[in-house]
């Protein structure tokens, strides 16, 4: 790095006469050096204003060396972006995925009531304009050999950016849950959604659009229906250690409409690994005979990110 350090002080010098004089002392151009090795924009600008109050006769060249230090840490940040998006471009399908896997429990009221063993992953892959999403879900419960819960949930969605916060989407989903007293139930849905916050510390995403679902019931029968499904997803991140997320959706038709909402709180436990507790309320406003309205579950879990 001194090399650039020595060519930022001759630019310096060539600004004026008066600059040209000005030599920078050994031990501040080393000070100096040693920041700009550490690659910390901070320290460069700390170390060259005290440099600037100790040495007033070399603010020019200080200021020179300041200058192009900001263009060349523009340079290398363009320039890494540029990789970035070069690689997402050239990737191939199985490329650039990532997720979590969640193991663990959960103790149910309503159409049941007691505890078991919960497991779920999620997949997701994220591109310049095109996101996929992956999440399967099983709840597992037997008690004195008999199955006394059995829930399974897929999914898959693909979002397609249209501007910076608007999307398309497209969400496939089955479930199968005896308990609610449906063998299977299948959904599509497709429209658009808009993420309302979108930072580092805090997203939040709405989507709406019209969907279509088919029933198909334990005690026989199937059911199919045109509706609308308003969906959201909320993730904060309070400190760098607790992450709090709702999850809800509404798919609204006539004779049956479903409304899900699952809260969590997640706490990073070192690593990849971190520890969630989930409320999960599952609520069908005409749900098939001998099956409740309203399933609640808590779900403590083990999350592992990959």
């Amino acid at each position: 790095m001194k090399p650039f350090v020595l060519t930022l002080a001759a630019s310096a010098a060539a600004l004026s006469p008066s600059v040209a004089l000005a030599e920078i002392p050994d031990p501040v151009r080393a000070m100096i050096d040693a920041a700009i090795e550490s690659g910390d924009p901070d320290a460069v600008a700390t170390v060259i204003d005290l440099a600037k109050q100790t040495n007033p006769d070399d603010v020019a060249a200080l200021e020179a060396i300041q200058g192009e230090f900001d263009v060349q840490m523009q340079a290398n940040a363009a320039a890494e972006a540029q990789a970035e998006e070069d690689a997402m471009r050239n990737a191939g399908l199985l490329d650039n995925w990532s997720g979590n896997g969640e193991i663990g429990a959960f103790r149910s009221t309503g159409n049941s009531s007691n505890t078991g063993l919960t497991a779920s992953i999620t997949l997701e892959r994220v591109g310049i304009d095109w996101r996929h999403k992956l999440t399967g879900l099983a709840d597992f419960q037997r008690t004195n050999g008999v199955t006394t819960r059995e829930q399974f949930v897929g999914a898959y969605e693909v979002n397609r950016d249209i501007s910076d916060r608007l999307f398309a989407y497209g969400l496939a989903q089955y479930e199968r849950d005896r308990f609610q007293g449906f063998s299977s139930r299948i959904s599509a849905s497709g429209g658009l959604g808009y993420r309302v916050i979108d930072n580092e510390r805090m997203q939040l995403a709405i989507k709406g659009g019209p969907a279509w679902r088919k029933t198909s019931f334990i005690g026989g029968g199937t059911d199919s229906a045109l509706a609308g499904l308003a969906a959201l997803d909320f993730d904060w991140q309070i400190t760098d250690t607790i992450k709090f997320t709702e999850d809800a959706s509404a798919f609204i038709q006539s004779g049956n409409s479903t409304y899900n909402s699952t809260t969590g709180l997640e706490a990073a436990l070192g690593g990849n690994l971190s520890a969630r507790v989930a409320y999960v309320i599952d609520h069908d406003t005409n749900p098939p005979l001998g099956a409740v309205s309203t399933d609640t579950l808590t779900r403590f879990t083990l999350i592992y990110g990959f």
